[in-house]
C-alpha cells in the first residue's frame, strides 16, 4: 500500500511523472559514448481490485541532441555511419499488477526509499530471422532499476498520494531503429524525475494530449519500443 501511494495514489485520481536524463552506448573496445539525452512523462491511476492493484499508465519519451537537448529526428551512428531515423517513445498501455510482494525500503533519517529493480527477459518481439538488422537475439533481455524517494513524514501522514522524486537506470540492447543487428554491447539509461503537473511545455506539444492522460480501463498486451517497431514494420 505504502509503494501505490509514492508511485500513484490510493484514491483513483490520475498522477503524472517527469523524467530527464542521458543514454549511452558501448561496443567491444569502444566507447561508452553518450549518444542521446532523454525525455518523458508517464500518466498512471492506480485501481484496486480483489488481487491488490493495477497500475493503469500510459508513456512517452524523446530522444534528444546529447548537446544541444534539441528532440532528434535522424540520429548520425557514431558505430555504423549511418544517418537512421530517430523512433520516439509512445508506449500505450505501460500496464502492471502491483502488491503481490513487497517492494524493499530504507529509512534514511528523514527519507524513505523505496527500491524497485526488474529483471527481464523473455522471447523477443523482434525474431533475428525476420529482422536481422534490428535484433541481436530471440530473447530480450534487460534490466530497470528503480529508487523512488519520498519523506517519511509524509509517508506516515497517510497522504493517497505522497510526493515522491525517483531514480531510474536501465540497461538494454541496442534500439532497433539503431539497426545494429548483431553487433556486441549495449545502452544504459541513467535518468531522475518525480511526480509533477510541471510537464514542460515542449514535451507536451510533442506527446500530445492523449499521453498526459492515463487509461481508464486495463488493456493489453503493454507496448514497448520493440512491439511498436515490429507493428510498423509490419504495416
Amino acid at each position: 500500500m505504502d509503494f501505490i501511494r509514492v508511485r500513484a495514489s490510493t484514491d483513483g485520481t490520475q498522477t503524472l511523472s517527469w523524467w530527464t536524463g542521458d543514454v549511452y552506448g558501448w561496443q567491444d573496445g569502444d566507447g561508452p559514448h553518450h549518444l542521446f539525452g532523454f525525455e518523458g512523462l508517464n500518466a498512471a491511476r492506480a485501481v484496486q481490485d480483489e488481487d491488490g492493484w493495477r497500475l493503469l499508465t500510459r508513456e512517452a519519451a524523446v530522444y534528444l541532441d546529447p548537446k544541444t537537448r534539441e528532440i532528434l529526428h535522424t540520429w548520425d551512428n557514431p558505430f555504423t555511419g549511418a544517418s537512421d531515423e530517430v523512433m520516439h517513445v509512445f508506449n500505450d498501455p505501460v500496464n502492471q499488477r502491483l502488491g503481490h510482494h513487497q517492494v524493499p525500503t530504507t529509512r534514511l533519517g528523514g527519507q524513505v526509499v523505496f527500491n524497485v529493480d526488474l529483471r527481464l527477459a523473455y522471447p523477443s518481439p523482434l525474431k533475428v530471422a525476420e529482422f536481422p538488422d534490428n535484433s541481436a537475439s530471440d530473447t530480450y533481455r534487460s534490466m530497470e532499476l528503480f529508487q523512488f524517494f519520498c519523506t517519511a513524514e509524509d509517508l506516515d501522514s497517510g497522504l493517497a498520494d505522497v510526493p515522491s522524486v525517483f531514480s531510474w537506470c536501465r540497461m538494454s540492447p541496442w534500439l532497433p531503429w539503431m539497426a545494429m543487428g548483431s553487433r556486441p554491447g549495449a545502452l544504459v539509461y541513467h535518468c531522475r524525475g518525480g511526480k509533477t503537473e510541471e510537464i514542460p511545455e515542449r514535451l507536451r506539444e510533442h506527446v500530445g494530449e492523449h499521453f498526459l492522460r492515463a487509461p481508464a480501463e486495463w488493456s493489453a498486451p503493454n507496448v514497448t519500443s520493440w512491439t511498436a517497431f515490429a507493428a510498423r514494420a509490419r504495416g
